[in-house]
């Protein structure tokens, strides 16, 4: 069952040592999976500001979208539900959703408005937490505190999402294999287990990213086709122009 979320609380919880080390491995996989991307308009749709998740990507014009105002926000900070973005169709080169569908009242339509707002051949990336694993199955005890209190959609209901409006999806990358405790000093001694993981290559972890390409062809704008005047002209007359052929300066 989801719970309603605190924004600010979730924040300070990235801000702790466990928080902290998600949020690192979760910018490595976003790196990783956006380094090749090329494009101009980017669109994060973040928990906060401050939590910027593909700042180094390749694209030149970020967008940052978030749910809640708060002081402090950078201007150019979009204010909107994941579900109703104020963007027009086919405009974005790379949309990336931090936890945005985990957070979502209605995730479905967050996913087809990302797909709405996305070019042909663009990129979508999903971040979410994973409910088959450890952090997953230890969220039932842990009901109404943050990031406990997430929806945690798994990556294959997502992908069905996906694969219905025609993106072709990538395996999803899996990290955070360490368990949920907030302890720095145990956290690095328990780091072994992210790299044994990572050798084996074992699909588990806390978190998930998740990459699609957008398939379908965008809208292409039909060009007016202005009626030419049958009128002849006639020496020193200039003729008459028709209502629908005047020029827009007109």
């Amino acid at each position: 069952m989801h719970h309603p979320v605190d924004s600010q609380k979730l924040c300070e919880w990235y801000n702790s040592p466990l928080g902290k080390l998600c949020l690192k491995r979760e910018r490595q996989l976003v790196q990783q999976a956006c380094e090749r991307f090329f494009g101009y308009h980017q669109l994060e749709c973040l928990v906060h500001p401050s939590l910027p998740i593909a700042e180094d990507s390749l694209l030149g014009h970020r967008i940052l979208a978030v749910p809640q105002w708060q002081p402090g926000f950078p201007e150019s900070t979009l204010i909107c539900e994941s579900h109703e973005l104020p963007l027009e169709n086919d405009s974005i080169d790379l949309v990336v959703l931090h936890h945005t569908l985990d957070l979502s009242e209605d995730p479905h339509q967050s996913v087809r408005e990302a797909s709405r707002v996305l070019r042909s051949g663009g990129h979508l990336v999903i971040v979410g937490f994973n409910p088959y694993s450890l952090w997953g199955l230890l969220r039932w005890l842990r009901r109404g505190v943050e990031p406990w209190n997430l929806r945690f959609l798994s990556s294959s209901r997502v992908e069905d999402w996906l694969s219905l409006l025609e993106f072709r999806v990538k395996r999803p990358s899996l990290s955070m294999i360490e368990p949920p405790i907030n302890n720095s000093h145990w956290l690095q001694r328990l780091g072994f287990m992210e790299r044994w993981v990572r050798r084996l290559r074992l699909p588990i972890g806390a978190f998930y990213v998740s990459v699609a390409q957008k398939q379908v062809g965008g809208r292409i704008m039909k060009k007016p086709e202005w009626r030419r005047s049958r009128l002849m002209g006639v020496a020193g007359v200039r003729p008459a122009i028709p209502f629908n052929s005047r020029n827009k300066s007109e």
